[in-house]
């Protein structure tokens, strides 16, 4: 027995510690690896995908744009051919005019509507302020006078605003009796993109700001605006980046601090929309990441800490607890051994007790076996006898005495049952020899010619021309067949016109079916069951069928049972047809 030195477990240590802070090592290296890594894919890949939600919004905005500007462009057209406003500048009658255009209003969603007679005075207007105001100098006045179509009109107002005009000229028997102007509301687009942390701005064809976020910028280019210091509005808030994020390659800068800028057409007279978008919430989505990243590894470190903190406490424990189960295995392992010795014995005596219960059983069975197939001969034997002592009475000795040949015969079949019986609770170790199944068959049916008579039963024989010939014992075979028939006699008692067919037909395999017109068969799957029988008690213990599957499993076949689709039971002979080979060497 080898000793161990009292410097193994000190060499044993240090391997353990310096592996352990390799281990921490590689942990820490791993860990600001990840994060740099993390923090340039979701870097990369949330600034795409801000900037693909900001085109996104920038297309509904453009959307929005071009349809109010489309919804309002049909607005004059329609209003110029309404029968109500040309006869009120006709006739000089503008009671009703003003009270119309407010109930279009609603429908249109217009901001204003006003009604300008030939002079440019406004006849009628949704606003009321603005009655009998000129506008013989507006711009849409004059160009819509003009014009035979539909005129649109950017005007800027005192107060830095712009106001989106459409215009047509109303005619009435081809002269010109006034002017529809219709106010588009494009401010409250311009009023709902102040509520969002981009700055968004529209240009007209000329490169000036008509729409934006910035009041300021309005009237200037972009260029400019850019330029320009913003007031505390949402472009301030836009432009809060972090510090660290410089490295950012910008698409346009504000106060030197970078944003993303995005474009788009808006469709309609060459206008513009664009949008600056703050990279301040792709950085705190990454940062959300990469604090969920540094705790879990921090997480890690102090686990891997503690876990060697615990390591050196818990050994000697392990030792001490090992050793207790080690006993307690040791007892339980001895306790396990007497009780599966215990079982053993038991397990013994039970074989003993079923095998005597099986030995029981078996004589049970051969018994009503016995019983079962009895019965036939010796009914056969007392149909004989009878007409053996008529035809005595009748001085007819020579018929007599094939009637007793037919008994003698039948006592000789009732010794070879009794000793074939016994294959159904062993497999058959008898030597078999060609059958010609043409032959069985009309030999059971010569014995069971009292009983077919006696029931007047219409039994038909379809026949091949040449020999079916299988390999067999031909008792057992006409056993078979016999109960096959004494059942198509039973099922067919209560039936008028009982008929049994009977064909016989040789292919790859040799095929006796025997077709009853009775009342069919109710329990197929328990059918060839041992004592299971659907006669009264007394005519039979259901071991026919069961015997008969057994004989033809040994000799190699199949019995099988079915209704026919006509009424009536199906049951079907299949044995391995003898070769030709095998028929010319016997």
């Amino acid at each position: 027995m080898t000793k161990l030195s009292a410097t193994a477990p000190i060499q044993r240590m240090r391997t353990t510690s310096w592996r352990v802070r390799l281990a921490l090592l590689l942990i820490v290296a791993l860990s600001v690896g990840t994060v740099y890594v993390t923090n340039r894919l979701l870097t990369d890949r949330f600034t795409q995908t801000t900037r693909n939600q900001a085109e996104l919004r920038l297309v509904l905005y453009s959307g929005n744009l071009l349809s109010e500007l489309r919804q309002n462009a049909i607005v004059p057209q329609l209003l110029a051919r309404d029968p109500t406003l040309i006869s009120a500048l006709n006739s000089g009658d503008y009671r009703q005019s003003t009270q119309r255009l407010i109930s279009f209003l609603d429908e249109i969603g217009a901001a204003s509507l006003s009604l300008l007679d030939r002079d440019g005075r406004t006849v009628a207007a949704t606003e009321r302020s603005s009655l009998g105001e000129t506008h013989r100098q507006a711009p849409y006045y004059v160009d819509a006078l003009r014009s035979k179509d539909t005129v649109f009109k950017v005007l800027e107002q005192e107060t830095g605003q712009y106001s989106f005009y459409y215009a047509r000229r109303i005619e009435s028997q081809n002269q010109v009796v006034g002017v529809i102007v219709v106010e588009v509301d494009l401010g409250k687009y311009e009023r709902a993109w102040a509520g969002i942390t981009d700055a968004v701005l529209v240009t007209d064809s000329e490169g000036r700001i008509i729409l934006a976020t910035e009041p300021r910028w309005r009237g200037l280019t972009e260029a400019r605006a850019l330029r320009r210091e913003p007031v505390d509005s949402a472009i301030q808030r836009a432009i809060q980046a972090t510090a660290d994020w410089t490295t950012l390659p910008a698409d346009a800068y504000l106060q030197g601090e970078a944003v993303m800028r995005v474009q788009d057409r808006v469709g309609f007279r060459g206008w513009k929309i664009a949008s600056f978008t703050t990279y301040a919430s792709v950085r705190d989505k990454v940062n959300g990441v990469l604090a969920l990243e540094i705790m879990g590894f921090a997480i890690l470190l102090a686990l891997a800490f503690w876990f060697l903190n615990r390591k050196t406490a818990t050994r000697m424990a392990l030792f001490q607890r090992e050793s207790a189960e080690l006993r307690a295995l040791n007892a339980r392992l001895q306790r396990e051994i007497a009780e599966r010795e215990r079982v053993q014995e038991n397990l013994a005596v039970a074989e003993q007790t079923l095998a005597q219960s099986s030995k029981l059983a078996a004589l049970g069975e051969m018994s009503a076996a016995v019983s079962h197939e009895l019965n036939q001969p010796l009914a056969a034997m007392k149909t004989y006898l009878a007409g053996a002592r008529l035809l005595l009475s009748r001085n007819r000795p020579e018929e007599a005495l094939s009637s007793f040949q037919r008994i003698d015969d039948l006592i000789e079949r009732m010794g070879t049952i009794t000793r074939q019986l016994k294959s159904y609770a062993r497999q058959s170790g008898e030597t078999f020899e060609p059958v010609n199944l043409g032959d069985a068959l009309n030999s059971a049916l010569a014995m069971m010619e009292p009983q077919l008579r006696q029931r007047q039963v219409n039994i038909t024989r379809t026949m091949p021309d040449s020999p079916v010939l299988v390999m067999g014992d031909r008792v057992r075979i006409e056993q078979v067949m016999i109960n096959l028939l004494r059942n198509a006699m039973d099922a067919t008692e209560t039936t008028e016109d009982a008929s049994i067919d009977i064909l016989l037909a040789a292919g790859e395999t040799a095929v006796l079916t025997v077709r009853d017109n009775g009342h069919g068969i109710e329990d197929i799957d328990s059918l060839f069951e041992p004592f299971y029988t659907t006669k009264q008690p007394g005519d039979g213990v259901g071991l026919g069928l069961a015997i008969s599957s057994g004989i033809v499993s040994d000799l190699g076949g199949r019995l099988t049972a079915r209704n026919a689709a006509g009424g009536g039971a199906v049951f079907e002979v299949q044995l391995p047809i003898l070769p030709e080979e095998t028929r010319a060497a016997e």
